[in-house]
């Protein structure tokens, strides 16, 4: 059975930091493309960060520079670590395992990061 939890949201203060961790279990964890996305409140879900099983990385341009995603295959967990935070950061953020070998995509239930001004 595959799990994927998110945890580490909350309420913070614009400027302030959070770090996401999204722990990943029953897949082949480094063999997944491992990627954030986050749905702000009334629009649609948009990609925030991922990283490939090798290791490259892609940020959407609004966090480039903010943000930071990482992966520890021995514990099977994504991090994204947030900083300088915005009110426009609010929003429920998901992770998302992708594996073209396997052909198997799974989603978090998503945990809710907002950030007041």
């Amino acid at each position: 059975q595959v799990h994927v939890l998110e945890s580490g949201g909350g309420l913070v203060q614009a400027g302030g930091s959070l770090r996401l961790s999204c722990a990943a279990s029953g897949i082949v964890f480094r063999v997944n493309r491992m990627s954030w996305y986050r749905q702000p409140p009334g629009k649609q879900r948009e990609l925030v960060a991922e990283i490939t099983s090798n290791g490259s990385t892609n940020y959407a341009d609004s966090v480039a520079g903010r943000f930071a995603v990482s992966r520890d295959n021995a514990k099977s967990t994504v991090y994204l670590q947030m900083n300088n935070l915005k009110p426009e950061d609010t929003a429920v953020y998901y992770c998302n395992a992708f594996s073209s070998y396997y052909s198997s995509d799974y989603w978090g239930q998503g945990t809710q990061v907002t950030v007041s001004s």
